[in-house]
């Protein structure tokens, strides 16, 4: 178990992605293609959470996955033919979309052969480490996470930070406003003096305002110490009959493992269904040089015909 103080800030090399899932909400598509490479304008989910990997330190993902998303994995391998040609006609700006994301990261499989919770997808990653990885982060790809600011770095590398200081885990919070707690697992923490930095002692599964302990609710990012794996071999069947994650942070709480959160001020999309899938790709097709102009004029069109 770490310390406070033992660890620098890029305190990890290896980034899981839980990516086993079926995607219902995304059917009938889904059927042939994984929700994880669905196009936010014109880059797959999975490469927006693999850059934001790469930019906190990590050199690895491992994606854990079902026997037959295997094609989840296959868009970070090299495309030879594929380059070949695009530099044969003179494409070089696709030439350098098609090798951005086998050039972020090195990405690998390990294997969900039953979706029984994000506690056991995360355990299905375990043997990918190495014995000397003392932590690991867990990105959820429906989740993502956007800087605060442009030109800064994202959450996890401020979490790299505060496991520095800290010690043990670390996790991600949004401030929520009291009206929505229910729709979220909402944190019970104390001040650490430090501004956005609180500590951990526990979760209220989408509590009613009156009942939450805080605003501060769960997002998908998480910076776990080694020893979250030992605690996710204690623990039982959690909500849904499945192996919660938070469930073996709340036993390694009481065990004393000190588990902070970063409360991170920069926005967020919920890549998970249709219509917020539509929000995050507007978003970033705004900001788009090469698209952005033409939309803005065409949705103030669109929007005055109504």
């Amino acid at each position: 178990m770490s310390r406070p103080g033992e660890y620098p800030p890029a305190a990890f090399r290896t980034a899981i992605v839980p990516a086993a899932g079926l995607g219902t909400r995304f059917l009938p598509t889904t059927k042939a293609v994984p929700k994880e490479l669905l196009p936010v304008v014109d880059t797959p989910g999975i490469e927006l959470v693999a850059a934001e990997a790469a930019e906190a330190g990590a050199d690895r993902l491992v994606i854990v996955t079902s026997p037959d998303k295997q094609a989840v994995t296959d868009y970070f391998t090299p495309q030879p033919d594929l380059e070949k040609t695009l530099e044969s006609r003179g494409k070089e700006k696709l030439l350098d979309k098609v090798r951005r994301g086998p050039s972020l990261i090195s990405a690998e499989t390990a294997l969900q052969e039953r979706a029984l919770g994000l506690g056991h997808a995360v355990g299905c990653a375990e043997p990918n480490l190495a014995d000397s990885e003392d932590a690991v982060a867990v990105l959820l790809p429906d989740d993502l996470v956007l800087p605060a600011e442009s030109g800064r770095g994202g959450v996890l590398s401020r979490m790299a930070e505060v496991r520095a200081r800290y010690g043990g885990s670390v996790l991600c919070a949004f401030d929520v406003p009291p009206e929505q707690t229910r729709s979220y697992g909402i944190f019970r923490v104390s001040d650490t003096g430090e501004d956005d930095v609180k500590a951990v002692h526990g979760m209220v599964e989408k509590p009613a305002p009156e009942d939450a302990p805080s605003n501060l609710a769960a997002a998908g990012r998480y910076l776990l110490d080694r020893a979250v794996f030992e605690a996710l071999q204690r623990i039982g069947p959690g909500a849904g009959g499945e192996l919660q994650l938070t469930d073996a942070v709340a036993l390694l709480i009481s065990e004393g493992h000190p588990v902070h959160t970063v409360v991170h001020r920069g926005g967020r999309h919920d890549l998970g269904n249709p219509g917020d899938f539509l929000k995050a790709a507007m978003d970033f097709a705004l900001e788009n040089p090469e698209y952005g102009p033409d939309l803005r004029d065409w949705l103030s069109r669109r929007l005055n015909e109504r």
